[in-house]
């Protein structure tokens, strides 16, 4: 899946996946100093249960890693895999 990072103005950020033209899947977030909010996750119904908010969550947090971010999760699919998934605990504030 080939996620495209989107700059949406005022330090607002999403990774989306866009299928001819129509967003099929989003996640986004606030950066504030050197922490990313992630206050959304988005996966439109005929995709789902294909593990693709779990992709959208992994490009995020890679992206928090390379840029030396930390992450704090406020959507309710983000806390609960930081919860289910401890490979994230490295960029968990």
């Amino acid at each position: 899946m080939d996620f495209k990072l989107v700059e949406l103005g005022s330090d607002e950020f999403a990774y989306r996946l866009e299928v001819e033209g129509i967003m099929k899947a989003e996640i986004a977030w606030t950066k504030l100093a050197d922490v990313m909010v992630i206050e959304h996750t988005f996966v439109d119904e005929s995709m789902r249960n294909k593990g693709l908010a779990k992709k959208l969550l992994d490009q995020a947090v890679n992206f928090a890693r390379k840029n030396n971010f930390k992450v704090e999760p406020v959507c309710s699919y983000a806390v609960t895999a930081f919860d289910r998934y401890k490979e994230y605990e490295d960029v968990k504030i």
